[in-house]
């Protein structure tokens, strides 16, 4: 029981695990499953904890800490490849890799934390590029059936940060991603507005770098120490909007697109700045908005993982009761088989409690 889930996870809340596995070697994964599925709670699968939000009382069951390494490349004709990479392998080493060969695909999700096997869980995206634009295959263990199956993209229900592991979580493991990637020396077309502009260029530009200064610059990447350290970055989803709730977002300035997946959605920092929020912003003891931007909470010594939960769910409240616009979190949190993680909102409070006389007038 000496095994704290804090260890390893970036926020550096969560209690014991009640045993920790790290799987290192893929030869080993049948051995292991073999261990896990005699206990009587299901096993938690951890990759590099930056989107985890662990229980102060830890977990009730084996928590399966993914660490295998190693990327392979298989040329497939016509200056494309096929580049394998061990779920453990983090994606960040993953992205500088393909780089480095001079391989375009996943150029854009350069600095996101995290490992290379959870990337295709939320379908990891940045800047217009998701996981899921380049996947041909993942082998998965399919924990009901006891046994490796092998999925492709059409298979795998992917959305805007989900697919069909998000919303069938502890179905299957996810143990090795095979991506198509082309050859170039240059980003694949831009499509990102704001990265367009920040680089001042114009959209359809394939630039040479400036991804991960433009992360840095707008506190998206995780800083290895000082106030913001203790983050999991952005705490919620751009969320999907009607087109009533549009016209009013961009009548007050906010931000309003279309995802990869043709649906409308803002900005969720933006709404959150528009109730009063701001970076730096304190929300209860030991948790505050980061210095950089209003949508990554940080956590510091007086902080629980209890109280960290209870600050998402007052914000996805008090946004719904001013807008109507539902919020969704992004950090998982480890919740033993039969239980509930979801932060819900009552659906007595549908009745919309306006900004002001002066403010924007969101319909429901």
């Amino acid at each position: 029981m000496s095994d704290l889930l804090a260890d390893h996870t970036t926020l550096r809340f969560g209690g014991p695990a009640d045993r920790l596995l790290t799987h290192t070697a893929s030869a080993a994964w049948p051995d292991l499953t073999h261990a896990v599925l005699r206990e009587p709670v299901a096993p938690f699968i951890l990759g590099g904890g930056s989107n985890t939000l662990a229980d102060d009382a830890g977990y009730p069951g084996p928590v399966i800490r993914m660490a295998t390494r190693g990327t392979t490349v298989r040329p497939l004709g016509d200056g494309a490849v096929e580049v394998t990479a061990q779920a453990g392998e983090p994606l960040s080493a993953l992205v500088a890799f393909t780089v480095s060969e001079g391989r375009s695909g996943i150029e854009y999700l350069a600095g996101i934390p995290g490992t290379t096997g959870a990337a295709p869980v939320q379908n990891t995206g940045a800047y217009g590029q998701q996981i899921s634009d380049t996947l041909t295959r993942l082998t998965v263990y399919d924990w009901t059936r006891q046994q490796l199956a092998t999925f492709h993209p059409e298979t795998c229900g992917f959305g805007y940060r989900t697919s069909i592991f998000k919303t069938h979580p502890g179905r299957w493991t996810i143990l090795e991603v095979a991506l198509r990637l082309i050859r170039s020396t240059y980003a694949a077309p831009l499509t990102y507005r704001y990265l367009a502009q920040a680089l001042d260029i114009p959209l359809g530009t394939r630039p040479a770098q400036g991804v991960l200064t433009d992360r840095r610059r707008r506190g998206l990447a995780l800083p290895e120490n000082g106030s913001d350290a203790r983050q999991a970055g952005s705490v919620f989803l751009n969320p999907s909007i009607t087109t009533a709730q549009a016209a009013v977002v961009r009548a007050a300035g906010g931000m309003v697109y279309h995802d990869n997946h043709s649906i409308l959605r803002t900005s969720a920092g933006w709404l959150l700045q528009l109730l009063g929020y701001h970076p730096g912003h304190q929300l209860a003891p030991g948790i505050s908005c980061s210095t950089r931007r209003t949508l990554t909470l940080t956590a510091h010594d007086d902080a629980t993982a209890a109280s960290f939960n209870t600050v998402m769910r007052k914000l996805t409240r008090d946004v719904f009761e001013t807008t109507g616009i539902r919020l969704h979190p992004e950090p998982v949190r480890p919740v033993a088989k039969g239980t509930s993680d979801e932060v819900r909102v009552s659906r007595n409070q549908a009745t919309a409690c306006r900004k002001g006389p002066d403010g924007p007038h969101f319909p429901h």
